[in-house]
């Protein structure tokens, strides 16, 4: 079996009095795709913000490609592969889709620099492969801030795998979208995975049954438990703390 790429080992954080994380485990292998849900208050946001760097945990080890995180500021976390996308899109509304692109594959990160300066043959080959598999051909030089709200996400997961990190983080990216979107979604998402290990959290028990992968349910912190969607929507603790207390919850 290969190394993990990612490791949380014994992560527990601490606010004021409130464990937010208790003792969390868990691992990605390299190309996984893996769904994270949880209730409320169960610590999904916390731990993607121990991951990224943003906090640092009251005592545990993050291990990323085999060295630790801990310490190391937000910002070069990012630089060593870990891309992550958050609720709501974060894009350059008043540029098109293509000079968001372009900004995403350019380095350095110097926006406005970067959109005077000449592409090379491959960078232009990176973004028409980029918008190519968000399906976004005939919107190449639309403002983004014009795009519905689903394609703003995918535009979004499109910069984020332009800087080709090893690690995507994305965090609710269904949420506000129409039933056609978050299928589109997810098969964007799938097909992501391979190239890169995909962790993706989100509320929408359908389009977590179409990421069609393994499934962590977290609890007060903790992992509760972890296994196919089939094992889990049967599970009497998922039931109770999560999905509800009656059966038909889960399999709506």
């Amino acid at each position: 079996m290969r190394n993990p790429l990612l490791e949380l080992r014994q992560i527990s954080m601490c606010f004021e009095g409130f464990l937010a994380l208790n003792d969390l485990n868990l691992s990605l292998q390299p190309g996984e795709l893996r769904a994270v849900i949880g209730p409320n208050g169960a610590g999904k946001t916390t731990f993607l913000d121990v991951i990224t760097g943003k906090i640092q945990p009251t005592s545990g080890e993050v291990i990323f490609k085999g060295k630790s995180l801990l310490g190391i500021k937000e910002h070069r976390i990012a630089r060593l592969g870990i891309g992550r996308k958050f609720q709501s899109p974060r894009i350059f509304q008043k540029l098109t889709v293509y000079e968001n692109l372009t900004i995403a594959v350019s380095k350095p990160k110097r926006p406005w620099a970067t959109l005077v300066n000449k592409l090379t043959e491959s960078q232009r080959n990176q973004i028409d492969h980029l918008i190519s598999i968000i399906n976004l051909q005939s919107c190449v030089n639309i403002e983004a801030g014009l795009l519905s709200h689903g394609q703003k996400q995918w535009l979004e997961i499109a910069m984020l795998v332009g800087q080709d990190p090893d690690l995507l983080l994305v965090d609710e990216p269904v949420a506000g979208l129409t039933d056609e979107e978050s299928e589109l979604t997810a098969d964007l998402l799938k097909s992501l995975s391979g190239d890169h290990t995909v962790l993706v959290i989100d509320h929408d028990m359908e389009f977590i049954r179409r990421l069609d992968s393994k499934v962590t349910v977290l609890h007060q912190g903790h992992v509760l438990c972890e296994g196919s969607m089939k094992d889990i929507q049967h599970n009497p603790k998922v039931i109770d703390v999560y999905l509800g207390q009656q059966d038909d919850e889960v399999e709506k």
